[in-house]
């Protein structure tokens, strides 16, 4: 298994914008993303701009079928418009 964790920071005064594509997209890959078996938006405590998404892969092939799909490329400019810097994103094996 792969796990991900996407840290994004976003414009002041963009958060709804941010929120409703990020929702869209979540319910999107839930629904057709067998191979994703985690994808959740979190907010940073105390902060009203940080982000992540924490994601979990059954595979490199999940991940990969993932950043493929064309509900998720048609949600990266919309996503891009409201950063405010690129994304950190970090990914981790799982330890059993």
């Amino acid at each position: 298994m792969i796990g991900v964790v996407a840290k994004l920071k976003i414009q002041d005064g963009k958060q709804a914008e941010f929120e409703q594509v990020a929702k869209d997209l979540m319910a999107k890959v839930k629904a057709n993303e067998p191979g994703c078996l985690t994808y959740q938006l979190y907010k940073t405590k105390g902060s009203s701009t940080e982000y992540i998404f924490m994601e979990q892969y059954a595979s490199a092939d999940a991940l990969k079928s993932h950043g493929q799909t064309e509900y998720f490329k048609a949600a990266g400019p919309k996503l891009g418009a409201v950063l405010a810097g690129a994304p950190d994103v970090q990914y981790y094996d799982i330890v059993e």
